[in-house]
């Protein structure tokens, strides 16, 4: 990647934006529509747990409080700024709540794509390093994915390259309140925020002039800024729900029983496959070069970077901790979990591509590598690409990535909708499941959240000898049988995978419940199953 007109990199970065060229700016205006088509196009594609907080904020709305279930304050979305968002939005416009975020996360990743640009442009002085980053960002099917799929994902990464923007350009009190706002968004933000507050921290100190006193060169604008936003939260968190901290972060630890690397080897899958090569290369071929070429790539773009720009090193650095905690820790990995450290290792490959040329120019020629830069972009966006499918063989029938598979919420959609209409269930039944998302949102009943993020006191079930032995091979969690028989839910909704070893095996819960719908899928076991609790008097 060849520069043009070099970057003033002694100046601020929005200073240096005020002197972009009419190509530069056309080149944002076109980055920016793709990026916000992208996400329109789908139309929403909701996971699971976008429901959740969907009904934490209709709840708010209609004058439930912050809860999930009437009555039961249990914080069991870990985004409270993001359901306070959809809360305002519906409370002005309404019950529709999956268009909302799809608004939000389009407009969030728009800017998103033209900050990534700026950035790129902004350290390498190269308009194609600029413009590729920002054409990835908005096409790659894992930013896409969870932008129509109802996730806080796109706010959470606006925030987080938006105070990178504010800490290059040393602009006070941005960085700590884009900080506290990142962390109200997700929890894991503390990955990139406690590095760069550190970081702030140490290069004050290092400006800091002899004899100066503490309260002049310490960041207190952006302490104070941080408090102002966060505080409020976290009080009224401790007060509400006797705790600022999501109840799930403790609840998942406990009931996913998983293998010891299998967060490793999704996050090197991940750091392996930024631009979804594997859809051409194939999965072998793709993810033995990605899993060489990239980190090589990011880790001389961090190298070359880093005298010239000593600022981005908190920048650098969020991609290769995120990937050590989240290997270490070992939490079950969803989807979702694997792209926040994607915009800092795309930015660290694209400057470490664009430093690579620029070694290579005296010995190749300007023109010939410039060539060569834009075949090895164009193939970059055909990878990228390939991750899309124009038909889905799921509704909506329009084109998304491959990645934005929710059939699953579908059925779970299906069955709540027929016991509603079937069943007359509402907000006085009590109804079993353990994906809550879609089956809460859609039935209005009391969930018997039998994972526990929304439900309390319910880790004793999972801690029972034997418990492992419910699980299926390659599975991660199985309803405990006698959760069942202590709760009696009026409806289970499940999995097979989910009881197959446990409940369906015990002769107890075949004189309790009776088999009410299946539904035949290709995933969990083959099939989703709603089980109705039989009456004492039809029992008899």
């Amino acid at each position: 990647m060849s520069a043009e007109n070099p970057s003033p990199s002694r100046h601020p970065i929005l200073q240096f934006a005020s002197q972009l060229t009419r190509s530069d700016l056309l080149l944002i205006l076109l980055i920016g529509l793709v990026a916000f088509s992208a996400r329109v196009i789908p139309e929403p594609r909701t996971v699971d747990d976008a429901f959740i907080t969907f009904r934490y904020s209709r709840n708010l709305v209609e004058g439930e409080g912050f809860v999930y279930n009437s009555g039961s304050k249990v914080l069991g979305t870990t985004t409270p700024l993001y359901a306070l968002l959809m809360a305002g939005f519906g409370g002005i416009m309404g019950d529709h709540y999956q268009w909302y975020a799809l608004f939000i996360n389009a407009l969030a990743d728009t800017l998103s794509v033209v900050l990534l640009y700026l950035l790129a442009r902004y350290l390498t002085g190269s308009r194609l390093a600029g413009g590729l980053l920002g054409l990835l960002w908005a096409l790659i099917s894992y930013s896409v994915t969870f932008a129509i799929g109802g996730m806080e994902t796109s706010v959470h990464n606006l925030f987080m390259i938006a105070a990178w923007v504010a800490y290059l350009d040393k602009r006070r009190g941005w960085v700590g309140a884009l900080v506290a706002l990142g962390l109200l968004t997700r929890p894991d933000a503390l990955l990139w925020a406690a590095p760069l507050m550190l970081h702030q921290l140490w290069t004050a100190w290092r400006e800091r002039t002899p004899h100066q006193k503490l309260w002049t060169w310490l960041p207190l604008p952006d302490y104070v800024a941080g408090l102002i936003i966060g505080l409020p939260w976290v009080i009224f968190a401790t007060l509400y729900f006797g705790s600022p901290l999501p109840h799930t972060i403790g609840t998942k630890s406990v009931v996913y029983q998983v293998d010891g690397t299998q967060a490793l080897i999704k996050m090197l899958q991940q750091f392996a496959n930024p631009i979804d090569q594997f859809e051409i290369l194939g999965p072998v071929v793709g993810t033995g070069i990605g899993l060489i070429l990239f980190p090589f790539l990011a880790l001389v773009g961090m190298r070359a970077m880093l005298k010239p720009h000593p600022r981005t090193l908190p920048i650098f650095l969020h991609a290769w901790l995120y990937l050590i905690v989240f290997s270490t820790t070992n939490p079950l990995i969803f989807r979702w979990y694997l792209t926040p450290p994607m915009p800092a290792y795309l930015l660290a490959i694209v400057c470490g591509a664009y430093s690579l040329g620029q070694s290579l120019t005296p010995s190749i020629g300007a023109q010939r590598l410039k060539i060569v830069a834009y075949t090895l972009s164009a193939f970059a966006i055909l990878c990228v690409l390939a991750g899309w499918q124009l038909k889905p063989d799921h509704r909506p029938n329009r084109p998304a990535p491959k990645m934005a598979f929710h059939e699953i919420e579908l059925n779970y959609q299906t069955v709540a909708e027929r016991l509603v209409r079937e069943e007359n269930i509402g907000p006085d039944t009590l109804v079993a499941a353990g994906d809550i998302g879609a089956v809460g949102f859609f039935s209005h009943a009391h969930i018997l959240d039998t994972i526990g993020l929304v439900t309390s006191d319910l880790n004793r079930y999972y801690e029972i000898e034997g418990y492992d032995d419910l699980i299926p091979e390659d599975g991660n969690y199985a309803i405990p049988p006698q959760m069942i028989f202590d709760r009696q839910p009026d409806y289970i909704i499940t999995m097979l995978d989910f009881v197959k070893l446990g409940l369906q095996q015990d002769p107890r819960f075949a004189e309790q419940y009776e088999l009410l719908y299946e539904i035949k899928t290709d995933y969990y076991g083959g099939a989703m199953l709603v089980y109705k609790r039989i009456s004492p008097a039809a029992a008899e």
